[in-house]
């Protein structure tokens, strides 16, 4: 019996490297590699923290207080919002262009658009917070010349502390934007 979890994005005895597959849709927005495990706990842990929320409206609710537990009820789903919208951050490619999604706010900038994809040593945001450090960054070089905030860091979220994974990502949006950028 196959295990369409394990299947869905290589074969079942594939190694571990990212191959494109043949029906790949490079029309859809994707992101080229999974999100880490600080932004996967971030987020299970602002679920685990709506889920008590839920449960203390619940329990509002049956003591007779409606205000308080539709109070209870729009903080859990801003809650599961929030969430749902860490999981989405980070940079997203597709045929059209590289988009850099934020926690606010998303940017996209069409291939054309682009000058160069690379990665540079600069100081960067330790897990998004004001700290610095020095570390590389994955640029978008506009013709323009508007900068554009580093798509993705080797110390956010999704990266740190996987120096490979990290390689392996840069490495793929580079190549998605020499292939495109040129047509």
């Amino acid at each position: 019996m196959p295990l369409p979890f394990l299947t869905a994005d290589r074969a079942f005895d594939a190694d571990a490297e990212d191959i494109a597959l043949p029906f790949d849709d490079h029309d859809s927005w994707r992101r080229p590699y999974r999100p880490g495990p600080w932004r996967v706990a971030a987020a299970a842990g602002l679920l685990l923290l709506a889920s008590f929320v839920l449960l203390a409206a619940m329990i509002i609710t049956l003591a007779g207080s409606l205000s308080g537990a539709s109070a209870c009820f729009v903080l859990a789903a801003a809650m599961i919002a929030a969430a749902l919208r860490l999981l989405r951050v980070g940079a997203w490619v597709s045929l059209h262009g590289v988009r850099r999604v934020g926690f606010f706010r998303t940017t996209t900038v069409p291939w054309a658009s682009t000058e160069a994809v690379r990665t540079v040593q600069q100081p960067v945001k330790w897990l998004g917070f004001p700290r610095t450090v020095q570390g590389q960054a994955l640029v978008v070089m506009r013709r323009n010349g508007e900068p554009l905030p580093p798509l993705v860091t080797d110390h956010n979220a999704d990266f740190l502390a996987r120096a490979e994974a990290f390689e392996r990502a840069t490495d793929t949006i580079e190549a998605w934007g020499d292939e495109y950028r040129t047509g």
